[in-house]
């Protein structure tokens, strides 16, 4: 399948790890030229190497995307270098632990917003208007499972989803005229380095084996995960890259679940 990527340009956030790191990798092997963000400059740079190993250039742009001076230098930064931005992924994300409602205080809430919500609200601010220039856009936000099917702990990660979503909802009927088609991608128990060293954690606390621990995570944690184990970053990156596709051209508005159909739901 053509997926229409080559050449064309996309900035990933977060794109230094994890999921992002893995969005970044396939739409670099499409063909597409890359631009990555994120805090950690060591980081950035491994991710950097690792990328162009398919042999595209890749800009890494050091940001904070809470300040609004870095999410300009970022777009400034990749216009300079392409002239245009046609892919926005806003991977860019935070998370706390599994905090419970009362252990949480309002600076918690408004410093994990701050990242979750208006990170994404500011990079897309400051990129649409190429968007709209050049008549094209795809606009994918990495949203979660618990955006939908909130768990009862971590409620201020849940609520940042959700208003993601709602977000992502509202930009698909506002700009689908102009060209920019924008889309949600909601993943569940993905195996990033984050819940696999959190698994390994368990594992050793317990005296049982890292397949256990994934086991008791998704009985405890996960129960609807119906073909019973972690999805992978490289299958999250897959429906990324299909929705930013030429394939994807009557695909606007949508949450797709990358899931395993945890979100006991329709």
């Amino acid at each position: 399948m053509n997926l229409g990527l080559e050449n064309k340009t996309a900035l990933v956030t977060g794109g230094s790890k994890g999921i992002g790191k893995a969005i970044a990798i396939a739409l670099a092997a499409e063909g597409a030229n890359v631009i990555i963000c994120g805090r950690g400059e060591e980081a950035l740079n491994e991710a950097k190497l690792e990328i162009e190993q398919n042999g595209r250039n890749v800009l890494a742009v050091q940001a904070d995307l809470s300040k609004t001076e870095d999410v300009d230098k970022l777009v400034a930064s990749a216009i300079e270098r392409y002239q245009t931005i046609d892919i926005l992924v806003n991977n860019a994300g935070i998370a706390s632990g599994f905090d419970d409602f009362e252990s949480l205080e309002i600076e918690d809430w408004q410093r994990l917003f701050d990242i979750n919500l208006f990170g994404t609200v500011r990079v897309t601010k400051a990129v649409i208007p190429y968007m709209k220039r050049a008549g094209y856009g795809r606009i994918i936000n990495i949203s979660s499972e618990s955006g939908l099917q909130p768990d009862p702990f971590m409620p201020h990660y849940n609520a940042s989803k959700a208003a993601l979503i709602n977000f992502t909802k509202s930009l698909s009927k506002a700009y689908a005229a102009q060209g920019i088609l924008v889309n949600t991608v909601s993943p569940a128990f993905i195996l990033t380095p984050m819940l696999e060293d959190l698994l390994k954690d368990n594992a050793e606390k317990q005296n049982i084996s890292y397949d256990e621990a994934v086991q008791q995570f998704l009985k405890e944690n996960r129960p609807h995960v119906e073909v019973k184990r972690p999805g992978s970053v490289e299958e999250v990156a897959s429906a990324v890259l299909y929705l930013a596709s030429s394939q994807s051209s009557f695909i606007n508005g949508v949450n797709l679940r990358v899931d395993g159909g945890s979100v006991a739901t329709q």
